[in-house]
């Protein structure tokens, strides 16, 4: 049975029977990820940043002998941001190619033509059933990052240390526990929008002005995601010339998310992007002292950044993809 679901108000016991789903996915697509925990998932699942909405169902099985809730099998997100739903399928792999991926996209793309939005996207991790699935339903790729992962057992932490010397003169790197200090936060934001025009997909916007930057950094504490901010500053302007942002989520704490890092044009050729990044896992290895292991998504064709990431010790894991369809389209072909 498929119906609309709402994790604000979800017991107890479907959240944990949705995290068994998720970990059994993992387990089976993913093997190399750590498992999910259940701290702040339902925040993680129902705060947006404001102007979102997200809507939910899950699929669950029929009720046990007794009448007690049968487990939660399935579930499909879409989150309504800007012009575009961006989907999310999660299914079970024991009721895998039985229909029940398709029921939970009908009816999350039959919502998103409701709510008058023309396409949908959707992030696809390479090497999984993903993308067979949503090929099969009409998605088309259009975008392609690289995920790698940096084990932490293995840094050279006295190079690292080195490298995180390397920057400049006239510049002055600090460390920012979550967030940028409130009288940097134009400057931050001005940085940040200097690459907004960067062909970076488009299914998780950065934030280009002041008040989009502290509602998002409102919105990740919310969702039990402490932010990580390491910035270099230039001595003689005070602008912002580079930023690297590291979240470390509750329900997931030994496997740490590299967000934006951004040097500014007129700043580069000068060891910023390097000493940055080098600086965050110098301070990570003391802030989050339980952290293992950090991954990182880059463009292929952004040869610069992936240059830093092998020199710190980041190895290249699996494609990370953004597919897009029409959505007319695919209510059409799901027979919505």
């Amino acid at each position: 049975m498929v119906r609309e679901w709402d994790p604000r108000t979800a017991s107890p016991a479907e959240l944990a029977s949705l995290l068994d789903t998720l970990n059994a996915v993992l387990a089976a697509d993913l093997p190399q990820d750590p498992p999910w925990r259940g701290t702040h998932l339902r925040e993680y699942l129902s705060e947006v940043m404001p102007g979102e909405r997200r809507i939910s169902w899950v699929a669950q099985a029929d009720p046990a002998a007794g009448g007690a809730p049968g487990p939660i099998l399935g579930h499909v997100h879409v989150l309504l941001l800007g012009d575009i739903g961006v989907l999310e399928v999660l299914v079970h792999p024991s009721v895998r190619r039985t229909g029940l991926g398709r029921d939970l996209a009908r009816v999350a793309a039959r919502r998103v033509y409701q709510e008058g939005f023309q396409s949908i996207g959707v992030e696809v991790v390479g090497g999984t059933p993903a993308v067979a699935f949503y090929e099969a339903l009409g998605f088309s790729r259009e975008y392609v990052e690289t995920r790698s992962v940096l084990d932490l057992s293995g840094v050279d932490w006295s190079a690292l240390a080195e490298m995180a010397t390397g920057v400049g003169a006239g510049y002055r790197v600090q460390f920012c526990p979550g967030g940028p200090p409130d009288d940097l936060i134009e400057a931050y934001a001005r940085a940040k929008a200097e690459v907004r025009d960067v062909d970076d997909g488009e299914l998780r916007p950065s934030s280009y002005d002041p008040q989009r930057l502290r509602d998002s950094l409102a919105t990740l504490h919310r969702r039990g995601m402490k932010p990580y901010i390491v910035l270099a500053t230039h001595d003689r302007t005070g602008e912002v010339a580079g930023l690297t942002e590291v979240v470390v989520p509750a329900q997931h704490p030994t496997r740490a998310d590299q967000y934006d890092t951004i040097v500014v044009q007129e700043h580069r050729g000068y060891g910023i992007d390097r000493a940055i990044k080098a600086r965050m896992l110098l301070e990570l290895r003391s802030a989050e002292p339980t952290l293992t292991e950090v991954q990182t998504w880059n463009a292929q064709a952004n040869e610069a950044m992936l240059k830093v990431n092998a020199e710190l010790g980041y190895r290249p894991d699996r494609e990370w993809c953004e597919y897009g369809v029409d959505v007319a389209e695919l209510v059409h072909r799901l027979g919505g």
